[in-house]
């Protein structure tokens, strides 16, 4: 209830000013004096946190395992890498694993999300261009020599302008 925004602004700003008492406020509102005090001392709802890691007594002697499995799926082709399922059957037959599929799956999923690429689309508006400038060896009438290069492309088009200067 009391995680709305708007709410926590007006219990705050109702308090702080002294227009309604706490002991009022949580009697109007139905909070506990705990939340109230929550509130006063934050300004905006600070979310759930963890305060330590959750352990997995079940999983956690087979991690070291499970990770060994996954970096050597990076060198197997596509098709013949080891699902969670799979995971999960090797450590059952392999290692005795008494554990459940769904925590080899979570433990799976975690370490694999670290591992995936990540691409950011790029967006240009027309008439955008992007400049650079560097130097090069041509050939010009069977004689090498260094030019300077000037480099615009414009990136909507995908269209490039460039132009040499002998030095």
């Amino acid at each position: 209830m009391y995680a709305d925004m708007e709410l926590w602004s007006e219990i705050r700003r109702r308090v702080l000013t002294g227009e309604m008492s706490k002991r009022e406020a949580c009697r109007v509102y139905e909070i506990h004096w705990a939340t109230l005090k929550k509130i006063l001392s934050h300004e905006e709802p600070p979310g759930y946190r963890r305060s330590r890691i959750p352990r997995r007594p079940t999983v956690e002697p087979v991690l070291p395992i499970i990770r060994q499995i996954l970096d050597d799926d990076t060198k197997a082709p596509r098709k013949q890498r080891h699902t969670a399922h799979r995971i999960w059957q090797r450590l059952r037959d392999e290692h005795g694993f008494t554990g459940s599929y769904t925590v080899v799956k979570d433990a799976v999923r975690e370490m694999r999300v670290g591992t995936k690429e990540v691409f950011l689309p790029l967006s240009h508006p027309p008439g955008e261009a992007q400049v650079d400038f560097g130097f090069a060896q041509v050939v010009v009438g069977g004689v090498a020599t260094q030019v300077a290069l000037f480099v615009m492309s414009l990136p909507y088009s995908d269209a490039v302008y460039l132009s040499p200067t002998e030095l």
